[in-house]
């Protein structure tokens, strides 16, 4: 593991372009928010991102670092990502300082690395919209994941994360009046304004603005620790979890119909002087049948088992995928299976064979440990980057080859 150094995330300038002719990220519009950090962790930043997806590690602002959250923390955790990685975004081949070349604005941002914290970050805090020009569907069945911090607390609007049906997608800024759109709000508050935050949605169907609630958010309160934001679509129900807490289960959020092209990240108004930031964007696509994977095609595939940068220690955000195999194993009670752990080709490839017998192991212990999976009838082994399944020269291909299956012995 790299050295932690002390979380230093720069503070805002206000100069600011305020045009609002949309920019194609290809034009490299460069935002200011903000004193980047160091230009000389640039490369030493994304070689630490070889064989994960994952979020960096955090210390806390005063200089010790946090407890990190357990999997049992987790226990309620339900949620298992899509069988197959079709994006993922994690920035890695943008340039500090500039717009991020897949993405549309009609504001500004950039990309950043920040001290203490593995990658880079997208930095958005300008009033405005931002869209990721390569996701241009929302099937059925997916599900979407992105890390976020914000470099301080915030008392006014928010952030809004739209999954929307853009009737022309080259005007993000009109997805409000999308004919159908579902908009969370993220507002992280702070405990100095006698409020911790709220999270808070909207629905639209068919042009008919529906329901809307709204509830207490706690999770930016330590605003040293990134905080992993997922969504579930399954037809017409939507859930949203925000790190272990699934805030909110909408049976009805979406038209099964609806043709949602888009997701788009909107700050309403703002003051120079926060902004958000995130990375590890993820969607993937499939709804997992774990039972009939591993007992009629006798091996299971998931993404969803996630480790700390170069590391075997799990991430406690695999709870739901180990919860999912674990419940097999116990309704199968004569079921035995081979864990095998498997690498992205970023790195040396011995490197990458002992930390995939590792991660391996890894499961293996917490089945074993949080499920009460004997351990007889488990195995292990690593592959390292020697098996593909897909490209290793996109981040989605790269994302796709990191993965833990469960074989049938």
């Amino acid at each position: 593991m790299k050295k932690i150094f002390f979380l230093a995330i720069v503070v805002i300038a206000a100069n600011f372009s305020n045009g609002q002719i949309l920019k194609k990220a290809a034009d490299k519009a460069k935002g200011v928010l903000g004193n980047k950090s160091n230009e000389k962790t640039e490369k030493e930043t994304t070689n630490q991102n070889s064989n994960t997806g994952n979020a960096p590690d955090t210390v806390k602002a005063n200089n010790a670092p946090p407890q990190p959250a357990s999997l049992k923390a987790y226990s309620k955790y339900d949620f298992v990502p899509g069988e197959k990685i079709i994006v993922f975004e994690d920035f890695a081949q943008d340039a500090v300082g500039d717009f991020p070349d897949k993405w549309n604005t009609n504001a500004a941002g950039e990309v950043m690395t920040i001290e203490g914290k593995q990658g880079h970050w997208f930095a958005i805090g300008k009033t405005g919209v931002y869209m990721p020009d390569f996701i241009d569907s929302l099937p059925d069945d997916f599900t979407l994941e992105f890390d976020m911090l914000v470099n301080k607390p915030v008392h006014s609007w928010g952030i809004d994360i739209n999954l929307t049906q853009l009737p022309d997608r080259n005007r993000p800024a009109d997805w409000s009046y999308a004919k159908n759109n579902f908009s969370l709000n993220i507002l992280p508050g702070s405990p100095d304004f006698n409020n911790n935050g709220t999270s808070s949605y909207r629905k639209k169907k068919n042009g008919v603005e529906e329901s809307s609630n709204s509830t207490k958010l706690t999770q930016f309160i330590d605003i040293s620790r990134p905080v992993h934001v997922a969504f579930w679509r399954q037809k017409e129900r939507l859930r949203v979890y925000l790190n272990e807490e699934k805030t909110w289960d909408v049976p009805k959020a979406i038209l099964p119909e609806a043709k949602l092209n888009s997701l788009v990240f909107s700050i309403p108004t703002s003051n120079d002087q926060w902004f958000y930031l995130i990375t590890n964007l993820r969607l993937a696509v499939g709804t997992p049948d774990t039972r009939k994977k591993i007992l009629e095609q006798n091996k299971w595939v998931t993404h969803g088992i996630l480790f700390d940068v170069n590391s075997d220690k799990l991430k406690p955000e695999s709870y739901g995928t180990l919860k999912e195999m674990a419940n097999v194993m116990k309704e199968y009670s004569d079921l035995k299976v081979k864990i095998v752990g498997h690498t992205d080709a970023d790195g040396k490839d011995d490197a990458n064979l002992d930390l995939s017998k590792r991660r391996a192991a890894s499961v293996k212990a917490a089945l074993a440990k949080e499920f009460g999976i004997d351990e007889s009838r488990m195995e292990t082994d690593g592959k390292g980057e020697s098996e593909p399944i897909d490209k290793n020269d996109t981040p989605a291909g790269k994302a796709n080859n990191r993965r833990v299956e469960f074989i049938k012995i």
